[in-house]
């Protein structure tokens, strides 16, 4: 059984189509083909539903892809393991990171490469649900999340930081002389927030319900970056991790919230499994001795 050819089925499963699939592969699209037609015929099933075009996976296939996830994962931990022993860590980190955690990942990845500088990291923005998926795919080494709201399950977390939240205004919004608010005043205002299939705005959700209060924003988004415009614009305030303050533009105003709130802590995760990912213990480290300008 050739490696290369569980890439193919993974990989293809991944993309949902065959010409993309051949793409990421670096190979034609007959080569592709034959490579599961060959582990079709080794492991006598047939893996794919396939037309003209692909359809999905059958049950035998649905059944062979953890495993197939699985060996390629121990293939490039293999060669990682080696090459710690000939010398520095090499490879990429794949590493996911909950938007509310952005601020955080330009410290940790100049940790990383200041330990490793063998190690490149590839950094995706992704939800706290798709980073439990992604590390149960092996298509993460680690992920950074909120770790005890709704905490992933089969992952050792260390953490990072404890963020609040706070009020975002524009300089020339007339909320823009105060220096602290309260969540019943805020909600008063033209907000925007993130949607709630966000864990932040669950979590806010969460903290505004426990005080009697309900938010009724007049536009949501996916992103702070989304937030931000909309509140640059004036018609709009919204509310943020306070460790994206750092970041902050200097048309940006910030309140903080007078009532006590709770701390939301995020860590850094990786799955709880041996043997483990060289990459993924050597994140943990650095995770680990990392030191924040936040909050603990």
């Amino acid at each position: 059984m050739q490696i290369r050819h569980l890439e193919y089925l993974v990989t293809l499963e991944r993309e949902g189509h065959f010409a993309r699939a051949a793409a990421c592969c670096n190979v034609s699209q007959p080569t592709l083909s034959s490579g599961l037609s060959a582990l079709e015929e080794q492991l006598g099933a047939r893996l794919i539903e396939r037309d003209r075009r692909y359809i999905g996976l059958t049950a035998e296939g649905r059944a062979v892809l953890p495993w197939a996830q699985a060996m390629l994962a121990a293939h490039a931990n293999m060669g990682a393991a080696a090459s710690v022993v000939r010398g520095p860590l090499k490879g990429t980190l794949r590493l996911g990171a909950i938007p509310a955690s952005m601020p955080s990942v330009g410290h940790f990845a100049k940790a990383m490469r200041a330990t490793h500088t063998g190690v490149e990291v590839d950094i995706r923005s992704l939800t706290s649900r798709e980073i439990e998926a992604e590390l149960a795919a092996f298509r993460l080494d680690a992920g950074i999340t909120y770790i005890d709201h709704d905490p992933p399950a089969n992952v050792m977390a260390t953490p990072l930081y404890a963020e609040r939240p706070m009020l975002v205004v524009a300089r020339g919004h007339h909320m823009a002389q105060m220096t602290s608010t309260r969540f019943e005043r805020a909600l008063e205002e033209p907000l925007c927030l993130l949607h709630q299939g966000m864990q932040n705005r669950r979590i806010l959700d969460e903290q505004l319900a426990a005080r009697g209060l309900t938010a009724a924003p007049l536009a949501t988004a996916d992103s702070y970056v989304a937030l931000l415009a909309l509140a640059r614009s004036g018609a709009f305030v919204t509310i943020m991790p306070d460790s994206y303050r750092t970041l902050l533009p200097d048309w940006a105003h910030t309140l903080t919230f007078e009532e006590p709130s709770y701390a939301s802590r995020i860590g850094l995760i990786i799955p709880d499994r041996l043997p483990r990912s060289p990459l993924s213990e050597a994140a943990a480290t650095v995770a680990r001795d990392l030191d924040l300008p936040f909050d603990r």
